[in-house]
């Protein structure tokens, strides 16, 4: 087996085992904030790609069993084909696909590759190759349920999920090439890492307990159909179709007035966080204005901030990364029950 796809493969699944440290890695690599431009939407794609460990860690699985440039350049070449497809396809056809199952069925990709190569390499690569064709399509799912996080806009969405493709299959040869890199330091000084059955050890543990953290953490919701509730109280659930442009930092204070600036950029920032945003109509009677302004600083909700949407038609919206409360009256026990039963899913948790 060349040195290089080798120890390059070895390197990929060992990082692993520093991602898993957290008990939220199976959660920590979703796409906060948007981008007004299609440029935008690239680095996006190659920000989430460079994030996915459980998407890298297959790829390093299957340069490790490749064994040969070129075995391993066609491998992944249908590994890309088949994430490219249901990306493109689940995300402009609106396909709602339960997260949770595809991050499943995604660590239990690891699982199998890692079986594989410690068996031996495949005789025939025909069966194999089917199955990376298979498990690129499951990867894609699971990248189009984070890019739908990001509330596409209907006008501009093609060319939108395009170029957060071109960014994902960018991420990935930035990844590969940076396996190869660190392999070739860290091989060096611990030589133990040449060794392919601990690299296939480490993915199929990688993969048992990323999927056992998914499954018991979130059990009821591994088979949940995807729905959003019809109604909370006076407002309306649905799927999330606001945008935030995607900047850094948090916002200076939670609450913006009437007739302040939101800070959107940061706002992009939080939802990504697992924040819960709520904006109102600027002209909100005073009695209704104080309940939004008291539930948003309230320190015991948590992850809230707010402003005005000069903009909205409804009363107050409750936004955070996959659903909206479009409430057409002030209902904050109902936007508060919102609140509460998304901070209550796992998908919520920020990474630490």
């Amino acid at each position: 087996m060349p040195a290089t796809v080798r120890r390059g493969a070895v390197i990929g699944a060992a990082l692993v085992i520093t991602l898993l440290g957290s008990a939220q890695a199976a959660f920590a690599h979703g796409v906060g904030g948007s981008s007004d431009t299609v440029g935008g939407f690239v680095w996006l794609g190659t920000k989430h790609m460079l994030a996915g460990w459980d998407h890298l860690a297959f790829v390093g699985g299957i340069l490790l069993l490749a064994g040969q440039v070129r075995q391993a350049a066609k491998l992944i070449s249908l590994f890309a084909l088949g994430h490219s497809v249901t990306l493109f396809t689940a995300t402009v056809a609106d396909w709602h696909i339960n997260p949770v199952l595809v991050d499943v069925v995604v660590a239990l990709s690891l699982v199998f590759v890692g079986v594989i190569g410690l068996r031996g390499r495949p005789k025939d690569w025909t069966w194999f190759a089917a199955a990376v064709l298979g498990f690129g399509l499951v990867h894609g799912l699971g990248l189009s349920t984070r890019l739908q996080d990001l509330g596409l806009p209907a006008d501009g969405m093609i060319p939108r999920v395009l170029a957060f493709n071109v960014g994902v299959e960018i991420g990935q040869l930035i990844a590969v090439v940076a396996m190869f890199m660190l392999a070739d330091v860290l091989s060096h000084y611990l030589p133990k890492l040449r060794n392919p059955r601990l690299s296939h050890g480490v993915l199929v543990a990688a993969g048992v307990v990323a999927a056992s953290i998914l499954a018991l953490t979130s059990p009821g919701e591994v088979l949940r159909p995807v729905q959003a509730d019809p109604a909370v109280g006076a407002c309306t659930v649905r799927d999330r179709t606001e945008t935030f442009p995607f900047g850094d930092g948090h916002p200076m204070k939670r609450f913006f007035e009437p007739g302040e600036t939101v800070p959107a950029t940061s706002f992009g920032h939080v939802i990504g966080d697992g924040f819960v945003i709520v904006t109102y109509r600027p002209d909100l009677a005073a009695d209704q204005l104080a309940q939004v302004r008291a539930f948003v600083t309230d320190p015991t909700v948590g992850r809230v901030v707010g402003g005005p949407a000069p903009d909205q038609t409804e009363a107050v919206k409750a936004v955070h990364v996959y659903n909206t409360a479009v409430c057409d009256s002030v209902d904050i026990d109902a936007v508060g029950r919102f609140t509460r039963d998304w901070f209550a899913d796992p998908r919520s948790k920020p990474a630490e």
